[in-house]
């Protein structure tokens, strides 16, 4: 004899449960916050989520016959606007039925939905008479073509589209002259007749910068993405723009082409207008501090001094005290702005302390480092001199010094630079030293990491990323840690501690001269809150043969905080007595 089980036996009471909780929670928008609704609308389907976003409903029963009639009143108004802008132009409303409760319904008849019937788009100016292949391209690229639905908020935008398609190249003029939809609602159709100007052909002219006090025009002008007498884009006024908000000097930037005070270039049709850049400057002097906090480092403090006009050159000059856990660092950095051809030169000097995974190691450093940034790439060189103390537990002390030259190229390209939901960013470093001058040990090491946002929904991402790194050398010895590698922690493979999978030395972790870490992470987004599940694995060695693979899986919570997305993580690593927490937020003042 088989028995039932309670669950089994009580579970239709409480699907019933849960379905009136889900008609319930599904009908709050449309009905009144009573149990019984003060009126009931039969609307189609499709037009259901409009009213119930715009229409409201009596929030009590209607008692008396003038009450009933207003809202009919209301209704027989505001329902046929409403649809009207999803085309339905000869939409009704009716009253139907009375409950005996006293609720209301109301009978919707839409009508047949209009479309568009006819389209005329008349362009005029120089984009009629010199540019008829763009005029046709331009018209072939309206969405709002003939046969398909017309919405008023279609109509509106496609309108905007042709304007601001007209607009981005060469016509920085360019207006709307007229627009009409004349819609016969007996046939259910539309005829739509937009007339443009696009006015002149518009080149870039000279630069006119205003509010400058304390530097030098030239500074303005080597971030310019354009030459005078190139013809008119948008897409190139607004990066230029883009550039120089960046720049610390300034604390507001505003760009425009001077189209009044264009002067004509040897014909009607064309005309140079100047550049105007309009400039607030920023205070030259900055003292700030911060605290922060990561399960990489620990506690962080950090007090740091920036000038941006030092020796009165524009050059950015930065210095910072950091003191963390486990690592501690003083360092000064001078930046040069862009020379004519977009170089710039970054000079450094720190000294650091740190103790990681039982590794002491005392670093001095002084470097310069020439970069280019152009099309989105950066491309740099750079020439670093570091010294070296080691001092593993249970294990040899040791001094190296080294004098490396570096090559890195870099590419980011997301939609979003903070909490991108689309886009890639490649890495790759090739450096090395010789003994020749003035290094402990000859050796080329190479690194390179790619990773990729994929957005699976407006809501989910899928974020892959895979690095690699290897340093060609007869002996690991000799090699600042620098140019060596360790991995785990966040970033890495989470589930396992900071840099505690490399080489082991007596009873220190210290770097090895291969690696390679691989990860795997799907996050959903509530709003500006995130749940993610994940999986890493990665790998050190001193040689690559005998790479042992450590794999860490979890899941954490994210929050798209104004600095990034701040992440809090629980991971359990491959062989680990238990799981772990990695969690990293920083706070200035």
């Amino acid at each position: 004899m088989e028995c039932e089980s309670p669950l089994r036996r009580h579970m239709p009471i409480w699907r019933r449960w849960l379905a009136g909780l889900l008609i319930v929670a599904w009908g709050t928008p449309l009905f009144a916050a009573s149990s019984i609704p003060a009126a009931v609308i039969d609307v189609p389907d499709d037009l259901r989520p409009l009213l119930r976003q715009h229409f409201t409903l009596p929030e009590k029963l209607l008692t008396s016959e003038a009450e009933r009639g207003v809202f009919v009143r209301r209704a027989q108004r505001e329902i046929p606007e409403l649809l009207a802008t999803e085309g339905y132009f000869s939409a009704q409303v009716r009253l139907g039925s009375l409950s005996k409760a006293g609720v209301v319904n109301l009978q919707v008849l839409p009508g047949e939905r209009t479309v568009v019937g006819e389209l005329e788009i008349e362009f005029r100016g120089d984009l009629q008479q010199t540019a008829l292949p763009r005029a046709q391209q331009i018209r072939k690229a309206w969405p709002l073509q003939v046969g398909l639905p017309f919405r008023s908020e279609a109509w509106e935008r496609a309108k905007n589209e042709l304007l601001t398609h007209v607009a981005a190249e060469d016509y920085a003029a360019a207006r709307m002259v007229s627009s009409a939809a004349e819609v016969d609602t007996e046939h259910a159709v539309a005829k739509l007749h937009v007339v443009l100007d696009s006015g002149p052909r518009y080149l870039f002219g000279a630069l006119q910068v205003r509010g400058l006090e304390r530097y030098e025009p030239l500074l303005i002008e080597r971030h310019a993405t354009f030459k005078s007498g190139q013809p008119y884009r948008r897409d190139l006024l607004l990066e230029f723009q883009t550039q120089l908000q960046k720049l610390p000097q300034f604390s507001s930037i505003i760009v425009n082409l001077d189209t009044v005070a264009a002067q004509e270039n040897g014909a009607q049709t064309t005309r140079v207008a100047p550049v105007q850049v309009q400039v607030v400057e920023a205070k030259s002097r900055k003292l700030s501090f911060g605290i922060g906090y990561s399960t990489n480092n620990g506690v962080r403090n950090e007090v740091n001094y920036q000038s941006y006009n030092f020796l009165n050159q524009a050059w950015t000059l930065n210095s910072a005290a950091v003191v963390e856990q486990n690592r501690q660092n003083l360092a000064l950095a001078l930046d040069t702005p862009p020379n004519p051809l977009g170089y710039r030169l970054l000079w450094r000097a720190s000294g650091e302390r740190t103790d990681i995974q039982e590794l002491v190691t005392r670093r001095d450093k002084f470097g310069v480092t020439r970069t280019r940034n152009l099309f989105g790439i950066e491309t740099g060189i750079s020439l670093n001199w570091q010294q070296e103390r080691r001092i593993p537990t249970g294990g040899i002390s040791e001094t190296d010094q080294a004098l490396v030259l570096d090559w890195h190229w870099y590419r980011r390209m997301v939609d979003d630079p903070l909490a991108p939901m689309d886009g890639s960013l490649t890495e790759i470093k090739i450096g090395g030293a010789s003994k020749s001058f003035t290094s402990d040990q000859d050796f080329v090491r190479s690194y390179g990491r790619h990773q990729s946002w994929i957005s699976m929904t407006p809501h989910d991402v899928l974020s892959l990323r895979a690095e690699a790194g290897y340093t060609a050398s007869t002996t690991r010895l000799g090699i600042p840690q620098e140019y060596l590698f360790r991995v785990g922690g966040t970033q890495t493979v989470r589930g396992f501690a900071y840099q505690s999978i490399g080489f082991l030395e007596g009873g220190a972790v210290v770097g090895g001269r291969a690696m390679s870490t691989l990860s795997a992470e799907y996050t959903h987004w509530f709003g500006n809150w995130g749940a993610a599940m994940f999986v890493d694995a990665g790998a050190a060695a001193d040689t690559a043969p005998t790479l042992k693979w450590y794999r860490g899986h979890g899941f954490g919570a994210r929050w798209r905080s104004p600095v990034g997305p701040l992440a809090l993580d629980a991971a359990r690593g491959q062989g680990e007595p238990g799981t772990r927490v990695h969690f990293a937020v920083a706070v200035a003042f």
